[in-house]
């Protein structure tokens, strides 16, 4: 039986050496708050691909200024981030890693000077400032910013890109009846709250013809919210737009009380691989490559999506290689101690 987990895999013309995927992580690195790459990016990001990870993700990366998870957020809202973000692609590819990046608008929880934008005038708690309603003009312009930023990716050299539809930002905000109050063609019917997703990914396609993975919440813990049952539909309504894959998470959407246990959102990747019909990717407390390979041996994901993991072990592949029995070739420069 062959080892799925280093397996190669095929999305559109972009070919990914192995099911290892470094998830989006905000690292709050941008010191000079200008949303530009910083040395820190550079190791952080390459270490992971010289341990062999197949697809490095960049963190959330904000299409708009007003639209950071926090001031010192990676940003793409500009032209002047281009050649630092080209620069770290150069990097990735250098250890024949792909690299993806995460295009993100925190929505009503941005943390930022100035005001905030949300699909309604609804904060997250009581602690977090108001978010302003998007007029539909502000709704059009930000899908124009995702379409910039996506032109902004391919100029980067980037292999894939990942629309941020999940844990409770601006995307996931317009996809929730927690939050979306909105009486226009963006609120109300599950139809009208896929217009702001729908939109974006029609604007995204007009300049990007590579690989297109969304993230989404699956299930919102709250009883008058969303579950994965209405992500197959928005799943299936994302496979034929050319959606390629739905990356499988969950919460972030309300406050809400989580209880994570190893693989605790695989049955959502899974659902929507089987329902959907379209590949996924599994995250949340994946930690063992028995794991790992089981989920995909099973067929129930397409991808294995490490967070926290990767962050405590940058070589987290040469761990599963060994206990997987597999012989998994070393970089050049470390194959005396591999």
């Amino acid at each position: 039986m062959s080892i799925k987990l280093f397996e190669p895999i095929t999305f559109q013309n972009v070919t990914i050496k192995n099911r290892i995927v470094m998830s989006p992580m905000c690292m709050y690195s941008c010191e000079n708050e200008d949303g530009k790459v910083m040395d820190w990016h550079k190791t952080h990001y390459t270490s992971r691909a010289v341990g062999q990870v197949g697809l490095i993700f960049l963190e959330a990366t904000a299409v708009h200024t007003q639209g950071r998870i926090s001031m010192k957020d990676l940003g793409i809202w500009e032209d002047e981030h281009v050649e630092g973000l080209r620069n770290l692609v150069d990097l990735i590819h250098s250890q024949e890693a792909k690299a993806g990046i995460q295009l993100a608008h925190a929505g009503r929880k941005a943390i930022v000077e100035g005001p905030i934008y949300s699909s309604s005038s609804i904060p997250y708690n009581e602690e977090m400032e108001v978010p302003n309603e998007m007029t539909e003009q502000e709704v059009k312009q930000t899908v124009e910013d995702f379409k910039q930023a996506a032109r902004r990716s391919k100029e980067a050299g980037f292999d894939i890109i990942e629309l941020h539809g999940a844990h409770g930002y601006l995307i996931n905000q317009f996809l929730s009846p927690l939050i979306n109050k909105r009486t226009d063609r963006y609120g109300g019917s599950i139809e009208n709250r896929f217009n702001f997703l729908k939109e974006i990914i029609q604007a995204v396609k007009t300049v990007w013809d590579g690989p297109l993975f969304v993230r989404i919440s699956a299930d919102e813990y709250n009883e008058n919210g969303y579950t994965v049952e209405d992500h197959v539909v928005y799943a299936k309504w994302m496979k034929d737009l050319g959606v390629d894959l739905i990356d499988c998470s969950s919460g972030g959407v309300v406050p809400a009380k989580i209880r994570p246990f190893p693989g605790y959102q695989v049955k959502y990747a899974e659902a929507l691989r089987k329902e959907a019909e379209i590949a996924t990717g599994a995250v949340g407390m994946i930690t063992s490559p028995l794991h790992a390979e089981e989920i995909l041996q099973n067929g129930r994901a397409d991808l294995i999506f490490l967070a926290r993991e990767l962050l405590r072990d940058p070589y987290w592949p040469r761990k599963a290689a060994d206990i997987l029995n597999y012989d998994l070739p070393a970089p050049r420069q470390y194959e005396q101690g591999w």
